[in-house]
């Protein structure tokens, strides 16, 4: 498995990942989030023009999972990471993060940071197995950058089933 950015032929396949990797979702009882559209073409293109867009690619150069991260108050936002289920727990997810966090810290932004269900056991048990911490209404690491992304996604309905943000501080990765 090698990372790359992502390229323009590579879109399609990202949002075909992304409805395979929101399937699992139906099992928990989640099926709007199973069948929530996948980023746009276009907004995937956002991504990709402005080098925020990775991907984790197979032997034949073919994506298996990708990540879109945002500059949100000094840290890198996990916008998205998923992992097509066939190159599931390999991984590959972690790999991508570690990625991330490589090169966030060469830019020099202070932590990653990401929301995520806080029950649904591929997200947040997750995540803090990565070294994500869960970050309360009042801690200090909860920007205003983060609370207007909590608020957007409540609005899109992600707000049905419990949620938390998260953070990894970047210490030691520059």
């Amino acid at each position: 498995m090698r990372i790359r950015a992502a390229v323009a032929a590579d879109l399609p396949l990202l949002q075909d990942i992304e409805r395979a990797a929101g399937e699992p979702f139906r099992s928990l009882g989640m099926a709007a989030v199973a069948d929530d559209d996948p980023p746009s073409l276009e907004s995937l293109e956002a991504y990709r023009r402005a080098g925020r867009a990775r991907v984790a690619v197979d032997a034949a150069d073919r994506p298996v999972a990708y990540l879109l991260t945002d500059p949100v108050d000094g840290a890198a936002h996990i916008e998205q990471v998923s992992v097509h289920p066939d190159a599931a727990r390999r991984g590959v997810g972690r790999a991508l993060i570690e990625h991330l966090a490589v090169t966030a810290g060469e830019e020099g932004l202070t932590a990653l940071t990401l929301t995520t269900f806080a029950e649904v056991p591929w997200n947040a048990p997750y995540y803090a197995r990565l070294g994500f911490r869960p970050l309360t209404d009042s801690d200090p690491a909860l920007t205003e950058g983060l609370r207007a992304i909590v608020r957007a996604e409540a609005a899109h309905g992600l707000a049905a089933w419990p949620r938390v943000c998260m953070r990894r501080d970047l210490t030691g990765t520059r």
